[in-house]
């Protein structure tokens, strides 16, 4: 007699796979190494008392554009914040671009380039659900569901990712923003990978927005979890799985782990050959995290840049490259990328009055220990001066640290598996079912599948409803509330 389904790993891939599971009267159980449940979506203390910081994503793009979010009426079941501008670039000279909600309202800001970026986007937000499809449907080697909406992100990805990139603009606002958002995928510039995902990431940015979960990341994966139990699904945490075998009394076993956890895990049921082609994966560059509690709010020489929830320093697009070039040679450049978050100024509930908690990455070789607290304060500072006065805490964590934290982040890659055109179409094999392996009733589901990082739940998802058609013979439940 089966007892279901085990899940390993309480991340959005894990608790999308078990939600999805689970509505279809599947017993669920969830294995989780840690105390408390999450993988990328926890919210805890971790400067001072009584001051809460997300402690790996921060803001969510995808919360809102995910088809299995969308599916799981995510925004009935968190409150969210969605600011009418989605993230910004200051640039030196105390100016800054801004991307609104409102394309048009972005180009009418952007000067001269302002119609050459228009005339990028406006053709992926008219065809968006095929553009999403395209960018997060699945397996590359299948058929997109819509091919003008390919086609149109097929070229804008070849002009992006090439040496053709500044061909349309003049200035360099427009393409330090669109540069910005690409440097998410902790690659280097121009490359189609990096394009593609900053194409994808900034037409959500015009579309739904980016928002801000009110009470921080730890509501959307309490959002799952109370789905799932409510379900009859269970929840251990505390329980560390080092060997399959250990949950042999399961039907099916979905492993949110990274590729390299999977063939250490599993070896023993897993063919060799597929064993290796895990090991040979490839883990990408890392972050290291700086955050920070400040006295009030931040400075920004450009003061729209308080509008936005998401902000990227690090400059020109060509300053931007030549910091992530560094990071690829296994340097530490002077004056990183920066991803920052502030969501105090759209969820001031969240914490004190006067406690502003700022969040911030940067990008390092993968299993660095590098203290990057200075370099990422001097490029806060350099677009909004003052900043170190406000400072009452910080705290680093280092590549090596996020790696103890999670083992999914091996040497501080957050991505589980660097995000390269070859690891997109081979995600962690060349199949058009990646989330399947050969070894029986095994499926991993997480961002070493497609669609790669992000907080989506699209991986467990994929996985669950290969589950239901190939293990149980179920269709896809509704995953409405």
């Amino acid at each position: 007699m089966s007892n279901g389904a085990a899940i390993v790993g309480s991340g959005p891939n894990g608790l999308a796979a078990a939600v999805t599971l689970a509505r279809a009267g599947i017993p669920v159980t969830v294995f989780e190494a840690a105390d408390t449940i999450g993988g990328g979506t926890r919210t805890g203390e971790v400067v001072m008392p009584g001051v809460v910081h997300d402690i790996c994503s921060a803001i969510h793009p995808m919360a809102l554009a995910s088809e299995f979010f969308r599916r799981f009426e995510l925004a009935k079941r968190v409150e969210f914040v969605v600011p009418e501008a989605s993230y910004a670039h200051p640039l030196d000279g105390g100016r800054a671009a801004i991307a609104y909600r409102d394309l048009d309202r972005t180009a009418a800001e952007l000067g001269r380039d302002g119609e050459a970026y228009r005339r990028l986007f406006a053709p992926l937000l008219q065809q968006l659900d095929g553009v999403l499809d395209f960018g997060l449907g699945g397996s590359m080697l299948r058929w997109p569901r819509s091919l003008p909406a390919a086609l149109a992100m097929g070229l804008r990805t070849l002009e992006q990712g090439s040496p053709l990139c500044n061909l349309r603009f003049q200035e360099d606002a427009a393409p330090a923003m669109i540069s910005g958002v690409a440097a998410h995928s902790i690659g280097t510039m121009p490359a189609l990978s990096t394009a593609a995902i900053g194409l994808v990431l900034s037409v959500t940015g015009h579309a739904a927005g980016w928002p801000v979960p009110v009470g921080g990341s730890q509501a959307i994966a309490q959002a799952l979890a109370d789905d799932l139990l409510a379900h009859g699904g269970r929840i251990e945490t505390g329980v560390r799985v080092q060997d399959a075998g250990e949950l042999s009394g399961y039907q099916v076993k979905v492993f949110d782990t990274s590729a390299r956890d999977l063939a250490r895990i599993a070896e023993r049921e897993l063919p060799e050959d597929y064993v290796r082609a895990l090991r040979r994966f490839k883990s990408g560059n890392a972050a290291a995290k700086v955050d920070l509690v400040l006295d009030g709010p931040i400075p920004w020489a450009d003061p729209r840049v308080a509008q936005t929830p998401t902000v990227h320093l690090g400059g020109s697009r060509a300053q931007i490259a030549f910091a992530e070039a560094e990071v690829a040679r296994g340097r530490h450049p002077d004056q990183p990328y920066v991803l920052l978050a502030q969501p105090s100024e759209f969820d001031p509930g969240r914490n004190p009055s006067g406690k502003n908690a700022v969040w911030s990455y940067t990008h390092v070789p993968n299993g660095s220990t590098l203290d990057v607290s200075e370099r990422v304060i001097a490029q806060i500072e350099r677009f909004a001066p003052g900043v170190r006065e406000r400072i009452l805490d910080c705290r680093v964590t280092t590549a090596a640290e996020l790696a103890d934290y999670n083992s999914n982040y091996f040497g501080g890659d957050i991505s589980a598996g660097a995000v390269q055109l070859q690891q997109l179409i081979a995600r962690p094999t060349l199949s058009p079912s990646p989330w399947r392996t050969p070894g029986k009733g095994i499926y991993l589901a997480s961002s070493s599948t497609p669609p790669g990082p992000g907080v989506h739940g699209l991986a467990g998802w994929h996985a669950a409803r290969l589950i239901l058609a190939k293990e149980f013979g179920k269709s896809l439940p509704s995953l409405a509330v």
